[in-house]
């Protein structure tokens, strides 16, 4: 995105971490207090990025799917184990919701519930989502901050790097074969 925008590599990462009017605005964004429509032209500004109009679009532009650990969830979900979906949002019109369906029996999207990780609130709600208390669930991020609060209220926390490290993990963790 950066390069295409013609800004430094590092600005969205930098300007995230420094700025606390950017770091309010994505919060926002990921609770729903502001839709893409609002944030895009004041994160382009914020950025220096001449074109406001699809700036999400574009920001996403190079994230792909993961296969493999969505064919992870979809066997251990086939072997009985209840799996579920806890999502900052950048927005909520982008989500796939019939794949999600398909892939977990909760699903809770920041933008759409009010409160996003690392709420310890929305780790209680993905936990009753999938009808388990939270010291039967293993929550798996990318992020080492977001399962700080997941392991405080007893859940297993995997912080997820790759699918060839993560997915040994959660068979060990769950007893199932997901590969």
């Amino acid at each position: 995105f950066c390069a295409a925008e013609g800004i430094d590599a590092d600005r969205v990462r930098d300007i995230f971490r420094t700025d606390e009017d950017a770091r309010r605005l994505l919060i926002d964004l990921e609770t729903g207090k502001i839709d893409e429509e609002e944030f895009d032209p004041a994160f382009a500004a914020m950025l220096g990025v001449q074109q406001p109009d699809g700036l999400i679009a574009r920001l996403m532009a190079g994230a792909r799917p993961d296969h493999r650990m969505m064919n992870a969830v979809r066997a251990a979900r086939e072997a009985g184990v209840r799996t579920g979906l806890i999502s900052n949002s950048w927005g909520v019109k982008r989500y796939n919701r019939d794949l999600l369906g398909e892939l977990f029996d909760g699903v809770v999207i920041s933008g759409d519930v009010g409160i996003r990780k690392p709420s310890k609130r929305i780790y209680l709600m993905g936990a009753e989502a999938i009808g388990l208390p939270p010291q039967e669930c293993v929550f798996v991020d990318d992020l080492e901050f977001n399962l700080t609060p997941a392991r405080e209220l007893g859940m297993v926390g995997v912080h997820h790097t790759n699918a060839d490290d993560t997915v040994p993990q959660l068979e060990k963790l769950l007893g199932v074969r997901m590969r």
